[in-house]
């Protein structure tokens, strides 16, 4: 069993049932070869820890920035919660040394399902704090690793949605409108990775990958944005 005494004192929490922690931190896959765990997989938790932080996100910025328009809220809400943002922190609290994994997936270090598990264990975590200490230590939790990283998108106007300023581009300067199709699937169905790419008519700019088409999609246009030099 892994010793999880410096991750807390990391993160400022005591869990009181560290079977919640542990569960955080356990995905499916270590279950197939593991089945005596005693514990679930983490998607349960990952499901609740998804709706705190989307609450604990929307409230601050909706109390913070009273003057700000709906839309330009929905963006930075976005570009906070994201699955790369997700797994950045995950990255900075290595919560990968705690992930119990299978040995595939244990090697498989840096494909895009690995940033997809450590998003899913830093909502899944949220969910364990919540249901171990409660609303406020959740929201002390986000606050500290997650929308401190606020300041930064704004100055470096990472929220903007490069969907629609490719679009904007596009439409601008060749008056096409860009489409997206979906080159490939691969992962089961509780993982799966889409791999989607960006067209201009039928040139093929560029390709992203995600744990959902959406995310694919936002990829795709940011690299065709550094394609292009639209940034």
């Amino acid at each position: 069993m892994k010793d999880f005494s410096k991750f807390e004192k990391q993160i400022k929490i005591k869990f009181k049932n560290e079977d919640l922690l542990r569960q955080a931190v356990t995905h499916r896959s270590y279950l197939n070869e593991h089945p005596d765990l005693g514990l679930s997989h983490n998607e349960r938790l990952e499901f609740l820890g998804d709706a705190v932080l989307e609450i604990v996100v929307t409230e601050y910025l909706f109390n913070n920035f009273l003057n700000t328009p709906e839309g330009d809220l929905t963006n930075w809400r976005a570009s906070l919660v994201n699955g790369k943002r997700l797994s950045e922190v995950a990255l900075e609290l290595n919560i990968e040394k705690y992930l119990y994994l299978s040995k595939g997936e244990s090697k498989d270090k840096n494909s895009k399902a690995r940033q997809c598990i450590l998003a899913n264990a830093i909502e899944a975590l949220i969910g364990a704090i919540y249901l171990d200490q409660g609303m406020k230590a959740a929201k002390n939790f986000i606050k500290q690793t997650i929308l401190s990283k606020l300041n930064n998108i704004l100055i470096n106007h990472l929220y903007i949605d490069p969907k629609s300023k490719f679009q904007e581009k596009s439409q601008e300067l060749f008056g096409m409108t860009p489409h997206y199709k979906v080159l490939n699937e691969s992962g089961s169905d509780h993982a799966k990775i889409f791999e989607i790419g960006l067209y201009l008519g039928e040139e093929l700019i560029s390709s992203g990958k995600g744990s959902s088409k959406q995310e694919a999609q936002v990829e795709a246009a940011s690299s065709g944005l550094e394609k292009k030099g639209w940034l």
